[in-house]
C-alpha cells in the first residue's frame, strides 16, 4: 500500500525571556551575610508577621491564587527549619510541603519535570517545596542522573518555560536561596555529625560541596543567572543567623503575596512568530486532503494482521529499551478514533499502555494549570499513552466555542510547543494524528448514531454544534496544525472516511515511526 507522508510548514518561534541578570551579576558574592537580629527584636516581628501571613492566606483563597514556594541553598542552611516557622503561620488544611530533592525510579523514568506537575497545587493553595526542579542542575544530582554539562544546560529553557506557564496562568512562584558561608557552613555538619540523630543528615556530596565552595558558589551563580527572569525572580536570603533568616523568609514571601494581590498583569515576553496570527496567513491544509482512501477487504485483512504483530513486537521491544511513546488522536467527531485505537492496541500487553480519554475538565483539573491533566499522565519508561483528544482543546474547542479569552488559547500554540520539546527531549516518541472526514460523511455517521439505540451513547448535542461549526473548526485545525508540527513532535493527516484504511495507516506510521526510533 503506497503511502505518502503529509509535510507541514512548521511555525519557527524565536522567544525572549527577559533576563536581568544574563550578563552573569554576582547574586551571591557580593551579599553581606553578617546580618543579625537580636532576640526581642525577633520575637515581636515574628508575632507580627506570622499574624500577616495568616491572614493573607485567606485573602489568597478567596483569590484563587496557587502559591509555590520554592526553597533552594546550601546544604545545612536551615532550609528544613526556615520551613517549619513559615507553616507555623499557615491554616494546615490549605498547604502542603513536599521534598523533592530524593531521587526514585518513577521520577528518574519520566520528564523531569513530570514530578513537579504533580506536586502543584490548586487555585487558593500553597504548596512549599524543601528543593525543586533546579536541583536537577546542582552538580551531585547531574552527575548521578549521568547527565551531561550540556544536557544540563538544556534545562534552564525547560525551567524557565515552566515557570512562565505556571506565572501566566496566575501563580505566584516564590523562589528563596539560603546563603551561607564556607565556614558556617563546616561549623553546622560538625554540629550534625556529633548528634547522633541528626547525623545521618550529613553525606559525603554535602562535605565535597563544602570542599569545594568557591566552585560550587560559582555554579550557584550560573543558576540563580540563568533562571532569575522579571516575574520569577531568586530572592536571597542571608542565613548566617537563623532569628535574621526567619524574618526576612517572612517579610519577601509577605511582600510577594502583596505584589501580586495587586498586580492586574503579568509581565510576558511575546513570542515573535514568522506569521501573521490570522486564518488566511496559514496554508488551507484540510481543503488539499480528500478523506476518501479506499482498501479492499481481502487487503485489510492481511496488512491489518501484519501492522498488528509488527506493532507486538515493537512493543516488547519498546519495553526492553525502557522508550516510552505517547500517541495523540485528535480528530472530528464520529471520525472513528476509537475503533482506530481498539486495533492499535489489540495485539499490546495490556500491562504496558493505557488509553486516556478526554472529555471536559472536572473541577480539580480547572483548579489547576490546564497541562496539568495531561502531564501527570505522561508514560514512564517502557510504556505507551495513548491520548483520545489532548492538550490540542486548548486550541480546538476552547477556541471555536469561546470557553477561553483569545489570548489565552493563542498563548497555547507556545506551550504546547514547549511541552512537546520537554517530552521528546527526554526520550519520548511523540506521534500525533488527525482522523479526517468529510462533512458528509461525518453527518452520515451522525445520523446512524443517533437511530442506532446501542450507539446513544457515542453522540452528544456537542456532536451536533460542532457539525454545524464545520468552517470554524477547518480554521483552528489548519492553523494547529502548521504552528504544531515539528520534527520531533509531527502531525500526520489520516484519510478516514474509510475506516479499514485509516486504521492500517496509523498502525504502519506508529510501526515504522518506532521501527526507526528503536534502531
Amino acid at each position: 500500500m503506497p503511502f505518502v507522508p503529509i509535510v507541514l510548514q512548521a511555525v519557527v518561534y524565536s522567544y525572549s525571556q527577559q533576563n536581568p541578570h544574563e550578563n552573569g551579576e554576582n547574586m551571591l558574592s557580593d551579599i553581606n551575610l553578617q546580618q543579625t537580629l537580636d532576640k526581642k527584636e525577633y520575637k515581636s516581628s515574628m508575632r507580627e508577621l506570622e499574624a500577616t501571613l495568616a491572614n493573607l492566606q485567606q485573602t489568597l483563597r478567596e483569590a484563587q491564587i496557587p502559591v509555590i514556594i520554592v526553597f533552594e541553598g546550601w546544604g545545612a542552611s536551615g532550609k528544613g527549619t526556615s520551613i517549619a516557622r513559615v507553616v507555623n503561620a499557615l491554616d494546615p488544611r490549605y498547604f502542603d510541603v513536599r521534598t523533592t530533592g530524593k531521587t526514585n525510579e518513577e521520577k528518574l523514568m519520566r520528564p523531569f519535570l513530570w514530578s513537579f506537575w504533580t506536586y502543584m497545587p490548586s487555585r487558593g493553595q500553597i504548596v512549599i517545596l524543601d528543593k525543586s526542579w533546579h536541583r536537577l542542575i546542582m552538580p551531585h544530582v547531574r552527575d548521578n542522573w549521568g547527565m551531561t554539562n550540556t544536557e544540563a544546560y538544556g534545562f534552564y529553557h525547560d525551567v524557565n518555560a515552566f515557570e512562565r506557564q505556571l506565572t501566566v496562568d496566575g501563580a505566584l512562584i516564590i523562589k528563596l536561596f539560603l546563603h551561607i558561608s564556607q565556614d558556617e557552613q563546616k561549623r553546622r555538619f560538625k554540629a550534625l555529625e556529633k548528634d547522633p540523630t541528626t547525623a545521618w543528615r550529613v553525606k559525603p556530596h554535602d562535605w565535597e560541596q563544602n570542599k569545594n565552595y568557591s566552585q560550587n558558589l560559582s555554579l550557584f551563580e550560573k543558576i540563580l543567572n540563568r533562571t532569575q527572569t522579571v516575574n520569577n525572580p531568586w530572592h536571597i536570603i542571608e542565613a548566617e543567623d537563623r532569628k535574621h533568616a526567619a524574618v526576612k523568609i517572612l517579610r519577601t514571601i509577605i511582600t510577594s503575596i502583596n505584589n501580586r494581590l495587586t498586580q492586574s498583569t503579568i509581565v510576558t515576553p511575546e513570542p515573535t512568530i514568522s506569521k501573521e496570527p490570522n486564518a488566511s496567513s496559514y496554508p488551507r491544509i484540510l481543503q488539499g486532503i480528500s478523506p476518501y482512501r479506499a482498501l479492499y477487504d481481502v487487503e485489510y485483512d492481511d496488512e491489518l494482521s501484519y501492522y498488528q504483530q509488527r506493532m507486538r513486537m515493537l512493543g516488547n521491544k519498546l519495553y526492553a529499551k525502557r522508550r516510552s511513546a505517547v500517541i495523540v488522536y485528535e480528530g472530528w467527531d464520529a471520525a472513528g478514533k476509537g475503533g482506530n485505537i481498539k486495533r492499535l492496541t489489540s495485539e499490546l500487553d495490556p500491562r504496558c499502555y493505557a488509553v486516556v480519554p478526554i472529555g471536559a475538565p472536572s473541577p480539580n483539573e480547572l483548579a489547576r494549570h490546564y497541562l496539568w491533566r495531561f502531564m501527570v499522565k505522561m508514560p514512564k519508561d517502557g510504556h505507551i499513552t495513548i491520548f483520545d483528544r489532548s492538550w490540542y482543546g486548548r486550541v480546538l474547542i476552547e477556541r471555536v466555542d469561546e470557553l477561553t479569552p483569545p489570548h489565552i488559547w493563542q498563548r497555547g500554540y507556545q506551550e504546547i510547543n514547549e511541552m512537546e520539546e520537554h517530552l521528546t527531549n527526554h526520550g519520548i516518541i511523540l506521534l500525533k494524528f488527525w482522523l479526517h472526514v468529510d462533512k458528509d460523511e461525518q453527518l452520515r455517521r451522525l445520523t446512524a448514531r443517533q437511530s442506532n439505540p446501542e450507539k446513544h451513547h457515542k453522540i452528544t448535542p456537542d456532536d451536533w454544534r460542532n457539525h454545524e461549526k464545520r468552517p470554524q473548526y477547518e480554521d483552528a485545525v489548519d492553523e494547529m496544525l502548521a504552528r504544531t508540527h515539528n520534527p520531533h513532535a509531527p502531525w500526520s493527516i489520516v484519510e478516514s472516511n474509510n475506516k479499514k484504511f485509516a486504521r492500517v495507516k496509523v498502525l504502519k506510521i506508529v510501526t515504522d515511526s518506532l521501527d526507526k526510533a528503536l534502531m
